[in-house]
């Protein structure tokens, strides 16, 4: 996959993304990150991106003429895929395991960060740029949020992981948290570890993992867990593996 980021500070990709598995990811060609500086497309010699918002108000807003033409030029880029083109914006759809899986799918995203009070809209209308969301919160830019979106794609993505079945095995993959982990040793200062996960009775330990996550869900997401009617109660969880839901994040 390859990933183009436009941003006013192409300087802090990749940033966070350089490490660990994501990291190895970019080195072994797994995905490809290019981050372009939208001030190369500002207008007049002081390159100017943003401009103060009709209607009054605070702040800036950035400007429509260079994102039509970053955004125009960046889609056509010679011997590359056709983006799927995605604004990093707070009011955008949230994102979600299900979303994140969707994008895994495209040759090629083309992200685009918002810095200010925003974008002009006919940005987002004129070149039907997708809105997403990490977040019912407010950031300074789109650049931590598209790191975000990167990582948990990146993750998807054969190559990635060392165990391609890690992914199935996470918070999310299957509707609700993951079930909690422990490792050794099998008592620490007085906390002992379920004597079910030590006993080598693989049908009694992923009952009690589908337990323990519907536990986790009614303690602290009992959101994931509306609509489903008691139906939770009977998920089906196979041996070793975890469940998981629909909003954006990683392992616990």
């Amino acid at each position: 996959m390859r990933v183009d980021v436009l941003t006013l500070f192409p300087e802090v990709f990749p940033g966070p993304l350089a490490v660990g598995v994501v990291g190895r990811a970019l080195t072994a060609g797994v995905i490809e990150l290019e981050a372009h500086d939208l001030r190369r497309w500002g207008l007049g010699v002081r390159r100017q991106v943003d401009d103060i918002p009709f209607g009054g108000g605070p702040g800036m807003v950035l400007r429509p003429e260079p994102l039509f033409a970053a955004i125009r030029e960046l889609r056509g880029l010679e011997g590359t895929a056709e983006p799927r083109s995605l604004l990093m914006s707070a009011p955008g759809r949230r994102l979600s395991q299900l979303l994140v899986e969707e994008l895994a799918e495209a040759p090629r995203l083309l992200l685009v960060c918002g810095r200010y009070e925003g974008v002009d809209e006919r940005v987002t209308t004129g070149l039907g740029l997708e809105e997403v969301s990490v977040g019912d919160f407010v950031l300074a830019g789109g650049e931590l949020a598209a790191m975000v979106l990167v990582e948990a794609v990146a993750r998807q993505l054969p190559g990635t992981l060392g165990d391609p079945t890690s992914s199935l095995e996470e918070s999310f993959a299957a509707g609700l948290p993951e079930y909690p982990q422990y490792t050794r040793p099998a008592v620490f200062e007085g906390l002992s570890v379920p004597s079910v996960l030590r006993s080598g009775d693989h049908a009694k330990i992923a009952t009690w993992r589908r337990e323990a996550a519907l536990e986790r869900a009614r303690q602290l997401r009992p959101d994931l867990l509306s609509g489903r009617s008691g139906a939770a109660s009977t998920l089906d969880v196979r041996p070793g593996a975890s469940v998981g839901g629909p909003e954006a994040g990683g392992r616990r």
